[in-house]
């Protein structure tokens, strides 16, 4: 082979000798065949490849841009390069003796070479992408190549003149156009024809070298580090990345794979029948179904039946494993590529061990020569980055391949859900189905981005293995033995772990319990004054929590001792065995440190292997129920046909339908003709098959026997009306174009025009989820007026009329369902309860238990005395009495409107007709609701309402929004976290990670000593006691260094109990302080948050995230210094290092943060938006809208993968340029060491380059350690916001009222004025007067006159903004708030009771005997009812008092007010639904037992006050009216306006 070559080249081809010299240099031949084609033959074999487009596109090609001219132009003049060459050669042949041929083949293989490159950049114009990775990989290669010849020629040219002038100038001309086109190449050439697209995704037309280190997503971090980013910056997804090339790609190979299955599975059971001989089979069943058939013995014969058709039922016998193969068919390509990155990354990983070795070998010699030396540093910086840069683009495809799955299964269930039938369905309920999606998903999400781990763990430590036994012999079992055993110690100390956790889980639960019931009901604990007893006990299950914390403290921290000691015990065992078995056994530098590095290694795999295991069990369990999901039956609608049949709207014919197969027909035999344009009404008794008649229509049964014709478009409106969370619009619209005129008409027709007036922003409202700022009635109206505008020719109405009122109902009626409505042109089924429409109706069709009994025109029905006649009877006389209470109901409305606020109600209109005062009304009352239930969720609508109107009008907003921490935190924050802890402590912990880190420095330095001896005692013996000695000091280090760090851990688990306690026990005290304005404008849910999240945080992620951050600081700190003491020249480099990384890293971290937030509010909505279409799919399948919903669906999955693909990339961002920082490191810890040869022992240069091998990955942690900090302290800024809030006036004052205080019981008003909010106006304006000692006294007057305002004055919940209150001579503003909360009594409008026993409720402080408890529950009629409890008075209260019914939780709240008997009692009357009796019960006990005290009743209704000695009438914060109720009767004033509504006349019927 060789001669050939020399023959071909004319010279020497290879020599040995040519290398063993201090000035190496490669033979010429060598360089003329070998390097040049080595890059050549790359190129030639890739090219064919990158000229397909050519071939097969049938795009136009790109237009010419500056780059690419610039590239043909140079590729061009290396061509002329070429040629010029070739000339050369032709020329020199004829002057003189015949050249070797090489110099006619490599010029001609160049021109043709030349010419490719320009083919192929001109075949890139038809790729999105111009710029040719091949081509870049080809320049890199050629370049590197050509660094040989290129140093050889140079050097030649200094030592004597140069031969062969031309051709060596015509090698560098050629070199430096090579370099040109590699620095071109590194540019994105980006067509003005893809501007567009490069702008909303640069990623596409990226070039090589931008996509290889992400250099495209620069920009993004750049946006991110200068303002916060929003989901608008971030880049669009390619379009193979969306969710609907995924999702077409994963159906067409789900599709193939279920059915393969389902064959798969009918061949196994009737296989299965043909062994069991017989048919019936019901006895196969599993454990658990034989448990259900125990519980389900009445269902027995018909779950048989069932068995035997080998039905889906409790679904044992589904498909089973097509799922992976689905997965694996959709994304193999993705699999394969991250698998070759993989495998190369693995591979490398050993080889810097090995060049290591050589390196030390290196130091150690004194004979070898500078040259090796640089080429063994240059090699550990290119195997250092190329292992960089293949990892970053596994990491990538790993974490893609997870989005995609994730996308592909959602959109799988998604879809799936839309198309089930409902036996099906029934079988799991929303919740499941929404866990499918979040947690199901989300796991196999998390699986893919390590399942290559699978394969890679293994070999690592197989690899790893191999090669330690290479280096110290049989004595890695011993290391390794160590390793395995620390296995069960760490698994035995997480099962540990877990327990406490699932203790703690539940003290958590119970905490946040009672935080929820205390902030809900915040202004009883106010009015009676018992938040110290509630702290109480809140801080007793903290105390308990924070136990439960530090113990799981101790055990983290021990098993971080293991882990720590972990990699020492490994080396002590290995080394120490390996020196004591033999004493030819000498450590030397090169066996050590490359030991070392190769535990290093071996660390990772044994570490993930378990995890990885332990997931796949995960997911396994996942994939059967993705499985049992997706392949249930789908939805069967063979029995609807669509045949044109004349006069027949639509046809049923012997319909016989089920709910599910084989279960009793809920609809049977029926036969009917529905004429086009009629209107039907469909009665019956309850549960006489009415809807399900409707479900078979829809198609939504399973069908028996029989079909039906139905012709035309249908609209449906259901039930419960079913409402997204959108616009009012959007949700009439539904999908379709507006129509201006006959979107109002429709309005006008439902009666929804009033409402619009009402709603914040109109038709522009956004309504939260299940329609929660409506009203039943506003719900079913919308819904019937998306169906009259959907214009269809069949409208299926299941009671659409029974949520509104019966005035509501009748307009409805005739202006859209009647005879003269809106659809009188359209077919019309209507399912109906109410009675006075029948006569207006076309058709009658009257079902008794799913029979068809007659049907026929009201009057025929009459006539014939049957079902119907009967019907009527039943219900007719209900009917009459209904409608008259309703209009006795609507005059009483005007007192009975929902409790204060301050919004004038729209009652004092002039005279409207019934329909909109009740509409206007009910809007009204739904509206301040609103404003209320705003507080527990706000959802994104009030943002929209508000933009909408131009001028805010003021204390509009109710709920403040809450501030998200923009930007970066800042250092107070942390200082306040270390002051929580202790300064002392916090020292302390920082001595112990200090001193745990000289002691691993020590360790090492120890070690390179003793690896040094083997140059010492080169030819002598190694003595025994040096030996001993080495091996003691090497493991008295290395266990003191664990020992510091378990004393550090220790601390710190104390010192973090220590802060979380301190953290919320203020946050606790503080928010019991705070005034109740407060909790009005701050949803509980944010306070809760506080409580739950952040207090959650403090406890465990910060002391976690402080604790690895600081090791990491701790780690990279103590690894420069080793190198820096090796080789003191590396600190020069360390500074522009550091620079570049502080920069890096915070850019970086803004950016990640932001796009976290991003990830976790985008992905809420998928979850809710499947929610909504579970929940509504009956509806969205009649209209049809199957489509569009499923496009919705891509859309919001697009958004929450965008944000996530960004974050995956912005970490992938940020490795690149740490990784390349550690490399940098790396090449020059190794160079400098290179350079100081003479001066360094063998062990030290060991020990400086393993420690910056190590040093990248501590780099890498560094940063997310840092940002997960960053993240975390955000808790302590929320927690200290909220221990920051202005607090109330203090419990207790130096002025204490006297002894007994009130005695009397007199109130004086001296000109009271008080507001809610310092920005609103007046609720009382100045009220001035005198109630004496034991009177009565009732407060009344309209919605919004003040009521409720003069209650939480005189407990002064509202603090006043003029005037005073007098009680018994004392001014109440002057004493604290406990004395003078405990002295006033009062029986609140809601009754609110908390969870504990009945006891605590009434008593919390104990300060009662249990005979006063008793004598109050005897006068609050609660006495029999309690003796009969099982507890007696230790019964316990469910949340709220769930367990009580309302009425006797009202008495419990009478018999409080009875036990802490003070001599003022107001009472503020209940609106709650308390029956009359109860009702009459309390007033009853309130006038015997309260006679000697001053009484004020704040009456909604008017009969409760009539026997008053006066009464209080309030207007717009005045009194108008004070005196005796037989007086104002008399005059002609407001009060006996009011009166006159409620039916009063005179003051002796009380209606009691």
């Amino acid at each position: 082979m060789s001669a050939a070559l020399e023959e071909f080249c004319g010279s020497v081809f290879w020599n040995d000798s040519f290398l063993a010299r201090p000035d190496a240099d490669l033979p010429v031949c060598f360089q003329q065949t070998v390097l040049v084609w080595v890059p050549l033959g790359f190129f030639w074999i890739l090219a064919p490849w990158q000229l397909l487009p050519m071939c097969k596109s049938r795009a136009k090609k790109s237009s010419v841009t500056k780059l690419y001219i610039i590239k043909q132009v140079l590729a061009a003049l290396l061509m002329l390069t070429a040629v010029v060459e070739l000339v050369l050669a032709f020329v020199d042949d004829t002057e003189q003796d015949p050249l070797p041929a090489v110099y006619y083949t490599n010029p001609s293989l160049f021109i043709a070479t030349w010419i490719l490159v320009l083919l192929i950049h001109d075949a890139r114009r038809f790729c999105l992408c111009r710029d040719s990775g091949m081509l870049f990989c080809f320049w890199t290669l050629s370049l590197l190549c050509g660094i040989l010849p290129f140093q050889s020629l140079v050097r030649r040219a200094l030592q004597a003149p140069i031969s062969d002038v031309p051709r060596f100038v015509l090698f560098f001309i050629s070199y430096g156009l090579q370099l040109l086109l590699f620095l071109v190449s590194g540019f994105s050439d980006i067509a003005p024809e893809t501007k567009e697209i490069t702008k909303k995704n640069p990623e596409v037309t990226a070039s090589f070298l931008s996509s290889v280190t992400f250099g495209w997503y620069t920009s993004t971090v750049l946006k991110g580090y200068r303002k916060p980013l929003e989901i608008e910056d971030i880049w669009e997804l390619k379009d193979k990345d969306k969710t609907r090339a995924l999702y077409a790609d994963w159906e067409k190979n789900m599709k193939a794979s279920l059915r393969k299955a389902q064959a798969e599975l009918e061949k196994q059971k009737r296989k299965k029948r043909r062994q069991e001989g017989g048919p019936d089979h019901g006895n196969n069943m599993s454990k658990a179904q034989s448990q259900d058939m125990l519980v389900l013995e009445e269902k027995q014969p018909k779950r048989k039946k069932k068995r035997d058709k080998g039905d889906s039922s409790p679904r044992k016998d589904f498909a089973r494993g097509w799922l992976l193969k689905t997965l694996f068919k959709t994304f193999w390509k993705n699999l394969l590529l991250s698998v070759a990155f993989k495998l190369v990354n693995d591979l490398l990983t050993f080889v810097s061990p090995q060049l290591l070795k050589l390196l030390i070998a290196f130091v150690s010699d004194e004979e070898s020569f500078a040259w090796q030396g640089y080429l063994y540093a240059i090699l550990l910086f290119l195997t250092a980055l190329i292992q960089s840069l293949c990892l970053q683009q596994y990491f990538t495809l790993c974490f893609l391949l997870g989005i995609n799955t994730r996308a592909s299964l959602i959109a799988a269930i998604y879809k799936k859900a839309l198309t089930m039938s409902s036996a099906t369905r029934k079988e799991s309920t929303v919740g499941e189905t929404v866990n499918l999606m979040s947690a199901d998903a989300q796991r196999f999400m998390d699986m893919a981005s390590f399942v290559h781990q699978l394969w890679s763990s293994p070999l690592q430590i197989i690899l790893s293995i191999v090669f330690l036994w290479g280096e110290l012999g049989p004595s890695v079992l011993a290391g390794i033995a160590v390793m395995v055993l620390l296995i069960p110690i760490n698994a035995l100390l997480v099962a540990k772990a877990k327990t406490i956790q699932v203790k703690n889980m539940k003290n958590k639960d119970e905490r946040m319990k009672i935080m929820s019931e205390i902030l809900n009901g915040i202004k009883i604990l106010k009015f009676f004054a018992w938040e110290p007893s509630f702290e109480k006990r809140v801080n007793e299950i903290r105390a308990h929590e924070l136990k439960d914390l530090l113990n799981f403290s101790y055990l983290q921290s021990i098993s971080i001792f293991v882990f720590t000691c972990a990699p020492f015990l490994v080396s002590l065992a290995s080394f120490a065995v390996y020196v004591l078995v033999d004493e030819n056994n000498i450590l030397d530098a090169q066996k050590a440190f490359t030991a070392i590095s190769l535990f290093n290694v071996l660390r990772f795999p044994m570490a993930m292997l378990p995890l990885v295991i332990s997931s796949l069990v995960q997911t396994s369990v996942s994939t059967k129920r993705l499985e049992c999901y997706l392949g249930g039956e789908d939805l069967e609608t063979s029995a609807i046909h669509h045949n044109p049949i004349p006069d027949s709207a639509v046809h049923f014919s012997e319909a016989t339908f089920a709910w599910e197969q084989d279960g009793n027909a809920a609809i049977s035999d029926v036969n009917l003709d529905i004429a086009p344009g009629s209107l039907v009404a469909v009665v019956g008794a309850v549960g006489s098959g009415k809807s399900s008649l409707v479900s078979a229509m829809l198609g939504e049964m399973e069908n028996i026997k029989g079909h039906i014709n139905i012709q035309g478009s249908l609209a449906y409106v259901p039930q419960q009306a079913w409402i997204q969370n959108a616009t009012l619009k959007d949700n009439i619209l539904f999908g379709s174009e507006l129509d201006e005129a006959r979107y109002q008409q429709v309005i006008k027709a439902c009666a929804l025009l009033p409402d619009l007036e009402l709603l914040p922003a109109g038709d522009q409202t956004e309504i939260g989820e299940k329609g929660i700022n409506l009203s039943g009635g506003q719900k079913q109206r919308v819904s019937l007026a998306r169906a009259v505008y959907s214009d269809a020719d069949i409208y299926i109405l299941d009671d659409p009329l029974s949520a509104v009122d019966a005035h509501v109902g009748k307009y409805l009626f005739d202006h859209v369902l009647g005879p003269k409505g809106l659809l009188q042109k359209k077919t019309r089924i209507l399912v109906t309860h109410s009675i006075s429409f029948l006569p207006q109706v076309d058709n009658i069709v009257v079902l008794v238990a799913g029979a068809l009994s007659e049907h026929g025109s009201y009057s025929t029905l009459l006539a014939n005395k049957g079902a119907f006649a009967q019907f009527l009877n039943l219900y007719g006389s209900q009917e009459e009495d209904a409608s008259e209470k309703n209009s006795t109901a609507l005059a009483l409305a005007g007192d009975n409107e929902q409790s204060d606020e301050d919004i004038e109600p729209c009652v004092e209109e002039g005279p409207d007709d019934v329909v909109t005062m009740t509409l206007k009304r009910e809007a009204s009352i739904r509206k301040r609701e609103f404003s209320r239930s705003l507080s527990k969720n706000s959802t994104n609508s009030w943002k929209k309402a508000q933009e909408e109107p131009p001028k805010k009008l003021k204390g509009q907003q109710l709920i403040e929004k809450e501030a998200v921490e923009t930007g970066r935190v800042k250092f107070s924050m942390y200082l306040r976290y270390l002051r929580a802890v202790g300064l002392w402590y916090s020292l302390w912990i920082a001595m112990g990670y200090v001193g745990q880190y000289v002691a691993f420095v020590g360790t090492n330095m120890w070690l390179s000593a003793w690896t040094d001896d083997a140059q010492r005692y080169l030819n002598q013996t190694y003595p025994v006691e040096q030996r001993n000695l080495r091996i003691g000091v090497f493991g008295a280090l290395g266990v003191s260094q664990a020992l510091f760090l378990l004393f550090a851990t220790i601390l710190s688990a104390y010192g973090a109990t220590k802060a979380s306690r301190v953290m919320h026990q203020q946050l606790l005290s503080n928010i019991l302080r705070v005034p109740m304005s407060f909790f009005d404008t701050t949803p509980t849910g944010r306070i809760v948050n506080r409580f739950a999240k952040d207090i959650f945080t403090i406890d465990e992620t910060i002391p976690m995230s402080f604790r690895s951050w600081l090791s990491c600081f701790m780690a990279i700190i103590s690894t420069l210094i080793m190198i820096c003491l090796a080789t003191p020249y590396f600190a020069l480099v360390i500074i522009p290092l550091s620079i570049f990384y502080y920069f890096v890293l915070r850019f970086y971290v803004s950016t990640s943060r932001q796009l976290r937030r991003l990830d976790s509010v985008t992905r809420s909505p998928i979850y809710s938006h499947f929610g909504e279409t579970v929940s509504g799919l009956s509806v969205i399948r009649a209209y049809g809208h199957q489509k569009r919903f499923l496009q919705q669906n891509e859309s919001t999955m697009d958004i929450n993968q965008k944000s996530v693909y960004s974050w995956i990339i912005s970490n992938r961002w940020l490795a690149i340029r740490l990784e390349f920082v550690g490399s940098l490191v790396v090449f020059f810890s190794a160079l400098l060491a290179v350079i100081s040869k003479g001066t360094l022992e063998g062990g030290i240069v060991g020990l400086s380059v393993s420690s910056a091998l190590n040093v990248t990955q501590t780099l890498n942690w560094l940063v997310r350690t840092s940002s997960e900090l960053e993240t975390n302290i955000v808790a302590v800024e929320r927690v200290h916001e909220y221990t920051k809030v202005k607090n109330e006036a203090p419990w207790v004052t130096e002025k204490r009222p006297p002894h007994g205080w009130p005695s009397k019981g007199e109130i004086q008003f001296v000109d009271y004025k008080v507001r809610y909010r310092p920005e609103l106006e007046l609720v009382l304006q100045g009220i001035t007067c005198n109630i004496g000692s034991t009177e009565k006294v009732g407060v009344v007057g309209r919605t919004g006159a003040g009521k409720s305002s003069l209650t939480n004055c005189l407990f002064r919940v509202l603090e006043a903004a003029g005037g005073t209150i007098m009680i018994d001579e004392v001014d109440i503003a002057t004493i604290g708030l406990h004395d003078l909360r405990q002295n006033l009594t009062i029986i609140p409008q809601d009754p609110v009771l908390f969870t504990g026993t009945l006891r605590m409720n009434l008593d919390p402080f104990d300060q009662y005997a249990d005979e006063e408890v008793w004598k109050a529950l005897e006068l609050a009629h609660l006495k029999t009812y309690v003796q009969d409890l099982p507890e007696g008075l230790l019964h316990v209260v469910s949340e709220g008092g769930e367990n009580l019914s309302v009425g006797q939780r009202q008495l419990v709240c009478l018999a409080r007010a009875l036990l802490h008997k003070a001599k003022i009692l107001i009472l503020d009357e209940a609106t709650a639904a308390v029956d009359l009796e109860t009702d009459h019960l309390i007033q009853t006990t309130i006038r015997s037992e309260f006679a000697d005290c001053t009484v004020l009743t704040i009456a909604h209704r008017l009969h409760t006050i009539m026997d008053s000695s006066r009464v209080m009438v309030l207007q717009a914060g005045r009194i108008v009216e004070y005196d005796s109720p037989e007086e104002l009767l008399k005059k002609q004033g407001v009060f006996s306006a009011m009166a006159k509504d409620a039916g009063i006349t005179n003051t002796e019927i009380t209606a009691l």
